[in-house]
């Protein structure tokens, strides 16, 4: 049905078809995961740099992060019990939020999809870095941002943890461009 409005502009009368105002796309209830997959893209994916029990770094890709506090600041990462990020974080109290610059999409993708508990991710992936500040963890010269962390708590959250850092310094890139996934 088309519905159609009169409106008055300096004595002169304009039609306007406004039926496109009145459309209705209704909500329907779905399964989350179709829900979240269709509402998630473009999405930021973050590296988090983590220590190996044998002093070696790790390498893994995340998206589930977020900034929890402006003082002190602090983020959030949420790793799989699974993960072996996990066991390295349990053990070594430290991470580093790596925000990836459009060139390290290669190095995501390698992150995201090969265990540290099987290969050494720095060396597959010639990642060039400098030692941090806080316990020389990793800041990898390619990417926007670099945040160092120390966890300060955690939660468990279903087959998650959910560790807080509160950051320690940052590092900026500003020649650099976020890497967005699509």
């Amino acid at each position: 049905m088309h519905k159609k409005a009169l409106v008055m502009r300096t004595k002169r009368f304009i039609l306007l078809d406004i039926s496109k105002y009145f459309r209705r796309e209704m909500m329907k209830q779905i399964e989350m995961s179709k829900a979240y997959m269709k509402a998630r893209l473009p999405s930021k994916g973050v590296l988090i740099v983590s220590q190996k029990p044998d002093g070696n770094h790790n390498l893994m890709t995340a998206e589930w992060f977020m900034r929890t506090s402006i003082d002190p600041p602090m983020f959030a990462i949420s790793v799989g019990h699974s993960r072996y990020t996990h066991d390295c974080l349990m053990d070594f109290r430290y991470f580093n939020l790596v925000f990836p610059s459009k060139e390290m999409k290669d190095l995501m993708a390698l992150a995201g999809s090969n265990s540290g508990r099987d290969m050494d991710k720095f060396t597959a992936g010639d990642v060039e870095h400098f030692p941090g500040k806080l316990r020389k963890l990793p800041v990898l010269k390619d990417a926007l941002a670099c945040f160092e962390c120390e966890i300060t708590s955690q939660i468990k959250s279903g087959d998650h943890s959910i560790f807080i850092g509160q950051v320690r310094h940052s590092w900026l890139n500003n020649d650099k461009e976020l890497f967005y996934y699509s």
